[in-house]
């Protein structure tokens, strides 16, 4: 250690030794005098200024305003995006419904001859055996889906459902069906074929095809 450094450590032990160390008494109790010695008050935080105070304000009204408008805006949004897709879905359930009606339907019309030749060899008792199981399978299934057959003899003639191949002059009610040529079938309130039927005339009228 060289010379000036020894000087100026022996000075400062000396002067440590002299004033000796620093010694706070927090001590809440007044050792002379056993009283309760009060806090000393920290010191409160600087206040803003009332110029800088209001511009704070004012700057988060104008932040809270923002966000009140961007809210508005995302809810718009997503109503708007709410909205075209339940249409969406309305659409497609509706085309994959009248697709599945249209299906059905082109099936069931190829399945109209097939009927008429189960219902023709049921008439001439002709329906037994294996045939007659697969005949009733397949009356089982279109009717399954809605197929149902129409025309009888009596009903009132409607140009809607009835098809009138002829009239006859008959004793029966004028405009009546006398006989069903060939059964007629609908699916639903849609008609697939008319029933062909002979029309009741008065008695006295030519025939007519």
């Amino acid at each position: 250690m060289s010379a000036p450094e020894h000087e100026n450590r022996r000075n400062a032990e000396t002067e440590f030794e002299q004033r000796g160390p620093t010694v706070r008494d927090r001590r809440r109790i007044d050792p002379e005098t056993y009283e309760v010695r009060e806090p000393q008050e920290t010191a409160a935080p600087p206040t803003a200024a009332p110029e800088e105070a209001a511009q704070q304000e004012s700057k988060a009204e104008a932040e809270v305003i923002e966000l009140k408008a961007a809210l508005a805006e995302r809810t718009s949004d997503l109503q708007r995006l709410q909205a075209e897709y339940v249409n969406y879905k309305r659409r497609v359930d509706r085309d994959r419904d009248l697709a599945r009606k249209v299906t059905i339907e082109g099936v069931l019309k190829d399945f109209l001859s097939v009927l008429d030749d189960v219902r023709s060899a049921r008439e001439h008792d002709e329906l037994n055996g294996g045939f007659k199981a697969v005949a009733e399978e397949i009356e089982r299934v279109t009717s399954k889906y809605g197929l149902e057959r129409f025309g009888e003899a009596g009903d009132p003639f409607n140009p809607h459902i009835h098809e009138a191949l002829l009239s006859q002059p008959s004793e029966a009610e004028e405009g009546s069906v006398l006989e069903v040529l060939q059964k007629g079938y609908k699916l639903g309130d849609r008609v697939l074929r008319p029933a062909r039927v002979v029309v009741a005339a008065a008695q006295g009228e030519a025939d007519a095809g």
